[in-house]
């Protein structure tokens, strides 16, 4: 059997169904992944050179100080960002040396 064929019978029916049943949620999980994307790209764009605070990182990229919170703790879990010293309050971020190719 090849792997380009239409898929028939039970099987293929039950895939069709799934997608019918489902598409509008792969849709929106598609969405949500280039929104978060994008707003990663923005992140690191702006600290890239010059170490920022969260709420400058915030009002840069337009979106609310939590949601950016949120992505600096996973950007800096994964090695992508780093902490550069303090500025008042606030940890000042930095995009690593490492993922700046």
């Amino acid at each position: 059997m090849s792997t380009t064929k239409r898929e028939g019978g039970p099987r293929g029916e039950a895939l069709r169904s799934l997608r019918e049943a489902h598409g509008a949620t792969v849709k929106r999980a598609q969405a949500l992944f280039r929104e978060q994307r994008q707003m990663q790209q923005s992140i690191c764009q702006f600290i890239r050179d010059t170490p920022k605070t969260v709420p400058q990182i915030a009002a840069e990229i337009g979106k609310p100080a939590h949601e950016v919170l949120w992505f600096m703790a996973a950007l800096k879990k994964y090695g992508i960002v780093m902490e550069t010293g303090m500025c008042g309050d606030y940890p000042l971020y930095q995009r690593s040396q490492e993922t700046r190719e």
